[in-house]
């Protein structure tokens, strides 16, 4: 992982051989919240800024809804392309980022996992529509997992933790600790329930809420008046 400085703001990127993984940052409050035209304006500045030749996301709703990007926006939480060139992304502002590269057959992917699509597996229904209609082999998947409110902050409910605790998927694992939930874990359960190796799965261990090494922006943290970050990926 790198840091790159664009028009004054900062993005982490990274590379693995024929694709690129972006996460924005809150530095100088860039911010993507499509609901507002300053969101909608950094969106197309994405194109100028990383040579793009398009930029597609979801209107996000927690679902475990996964589709083909075909240039319409959908409600869901997942998006799939093989196409060159065209970035596909999802916003968060505590919930995880996940982005999935098939580096044998050149398909990306991005999820918006939050407790509500970790608990619907909406990785592992990416993962096998990946397979599904591209011929993807999870043992050629690696996965980047980024921001997000990590164990050590999100705190959850009783009636989220029986959920959880009821799932057979996470039997033996440790997933909540003090009413805290570990959805990164639940995360990597999922990707090494399918097959993909624990050595190509990343993770960037950045906390939105508690990290003071980046400015991230945490909704949970700042309750009101909070943007909104990108992650996308892109094959050139």
């Amino acid at each position: 992982m790198d840091k790159i400085i664009i028009d004054g703001y900062e993005f982490l990127r990274v590379q693995a051989e024929k694709a690129t993984m972006i996460f924005s940052t809150a530095k100088n409050n860039l911010n993507f919240n499509i609901h507002c035209d300053e969101g909608k304006n950094n969106i197309l500045r994405l194109k100028q800024w990383f040579g793009l030749d398009d930029i597609s996301y979801l209107y996000q709703k927690h679902s475990d809804n996964v589709y083909i990007q075909d240039g319409n926006i959908y409600e869901g939480d997942g998006i799939i392309t093989n196409k060159k060139n065209i970035g596909i992304g999802v916003f968060t502002a505590d919930c995880v980022p996940v982005l999935l590269y098939d580096k044998v057959e050149n398909v990306v992917a991005a999820v918006h996992s939050g407790w509500k699509g970790t608990l619907s597996c909406i990785t592992i229904k990416a993962l096998e529509k990946m397979q599904k209609e591209y011929g993807c082999s999870f043992k050629n998947i690696n996965a980047y997992i980024g921001p997000h409110n990590r164990m050590c902050c999100y705190e959850i409910g009783e009636d989220v933790a029986d959920k959880f605790n009821k799932s057979a998927l996470y039997s033996g694992i440790e997933i909540i600790k003090n009413n805290k939930l570990n959805l990164e874990r639940c995360i990597v359960r999922q990707l090494e329930y399918l097959g993909v190796s624990s050595k190509n799965i990343n993770t960037m261990n950045l906390c939105t809420y508690c990290n003071e090494e980046i400015q991230l922006f945490s909704y949970r943290k700042s309750k009101e008046n909070y943007g909104r970050m990108f992650s996308f990926i892109f094959i050139k």
